[in-house]
């Protein structure tokens, strides 16, 4: 515990680093998401097999791979960014090609019968998406988007690998010195576990409170 204690500012430093990575990543990887689930199914050939192939390809890549490739590939290029906004933009991509999934089997349970009757009462394909199916196909996969998002939680451990202080390297920078893994990194999947206590708490209240009634 005294190596813990001793390092307090510093490992909290790492949790709100992890907070706010986990934070702007999600809000990313929604609008992603979003839509690319519209183009999964557009109307539109080429736009499906746009979607499709965004999807293929992030979820049969590991996270890391692209991390270090956007962090320590494209400067030699003449492209550089941040570490934390690299690493965001790589996890916010790569969450949302899941993200997408999630929200498509969403919009999937919304019967046929309501894009039809959107259809006939003048809708056009965005209209009756934004109107009527997008919003009863999200509150139909809450439990998945969150276990998505916890998932994405965990994930930001591997923004360590490219440089950014976060929890899991503010733990391996304290290990370093107090030469305590075990107590350090307790403590650390100690943080990890309630925020994702949290996540599950939070999406389990949104489901219950907007549930469909059919």
């Amino acid at each position: 515990m005294d190596a813990l204690t001793a390092h307090l500012s510093e490992l909290g430093h790492g949790l709100v680093t992890t907070v706010e990575l986990t934070v702007v990543t999600t809000v990313g990887a929604m609008l992603l998401g979003i839509v690319v689930a519209t183009l999964r199914i557009a109307p539109v050939p080429l736009l499906r097999a746009i979607g499709t192939v965004y999807v293929e390809v992030f979820q049969n890549l590991p996270l890391l791979a692209l991390l270090v490739l956007f962090v320590f590939a494209l400067p030699t290029i003449g492209i550089t960014f941040p570490l934390f906004t690299s690493a965001a933009i790589v996890i916010a991509v790569y969450e949302g090609a899941y993200l997408a999934e999630a929200i498509r089997a969403g919009i999937n349970t919304v019967g046929v019968g309501q894009a039809e009757a959107a259809r006939a009462i003048g809708l056009t394909f965005g209209q009756s998406l934004r109107h009527v199916i997008l919003p009863q196909g999200l509150r139909a996969v809450i439990q998945p988007i969150g276990n998505i998002c916890i998932a994405l939680l965990m994930n930001t451990s591997l923004a360590a690998a490219v440089g950014v202080v976060e929890l899991t390297q503010a733990a391996n920078n304290v290990n370093l010195v107090e030469a305590q893994p075990i107590a350090v990194f307790t403590g650390a999947g100690l943080a990890y576990m309630l925020l994702a206590l949290i996540i599950g708490q939070v999406t389990g209240l949104l489901e219950r409170r907007l549930a469909i009634v059919r």
